[in-house]
Formats: C-alpha cells, sequence, structure tokens
C-alpha cells in the first residue's frame, strides 16, 4: 500500500468523549472509508503512523434520519475503526497527520 492509498483509507480521528477514554486502554478510534477491510486499516495507520498494530475493530453507525423545519434528512453512514496499539506504542491525533 503506497501514502496515497493510506490517506484513502482513513477519513479522520474520531474525537470525542469515548475515544478518549478508550485512550487509556491503548487504543485509537478513527472514521474509516465504508469499503475498507481490517487488514487494510491495520496498514494504513502502520504505514501512517509508524507503529505496531495489535487488532483492528470495526462498526458501522446508520446515518440517523433528522428534521430541519419541516424537511427530512439523513445523515450518512458512518465506519468506524477501533484500533488497539501494542504496548509502549502511542499516537498523538491532536498534531495531525
Amino acid at each position: 500500500m503506497n501514502l496515497i492509498d493510506a490517506y484513502d483509507v482513513i477519513v479522520s480521528p474520531s474525537i470525542t468523549e469515548k475515544s478518549t477514554l478508550v485512550s487509556e486502554h491503548n487504543q485509537v478510534i478513527f472514521n474509516v472509508r465504508r469499503n475498507v477491510t481490517k487488514p487494510q486499516i491495520k496498514a494504513a495507520v502502520e504505514q501512517l503512523f509508524g507503529v505496531k498494530v495489535k487488532a483492528v475493530n470495526t462498526l458501522n453507525r446508520k446515518g440517523k434520519i433528522k428534521r430541519f423545519k419541516g424537511i427530512l434528512g439523513k445523515r450518512s453512514d458512518i465506519k468506524k475503526a477501533i484500533v488497539t496499539l501494542e504496548d509502549g506504542q502511542s499516537i498523538d491525533i491532536t498534531t495531525g497527520l
């Protein structure tokens, strides 16, 4: 996987209250493209950040139906990846890529 493909796999880091809580357990949460696989996510994280990945768990969050001024709309579906790092490894996602 070249560097351009790695940037296409990972959309953004997820910076939420839950993602800061799991960072204590050596985990990082990323928003990823919906069609990528766990091995592709693992390879992209290892290449971009230079760390060793122990495991990758994914989840698909369905978009909610929302109403704005009487007009129905739908938020887009999002795929998230929870990346568990090896002991002693860390990623500082606040610095950016």
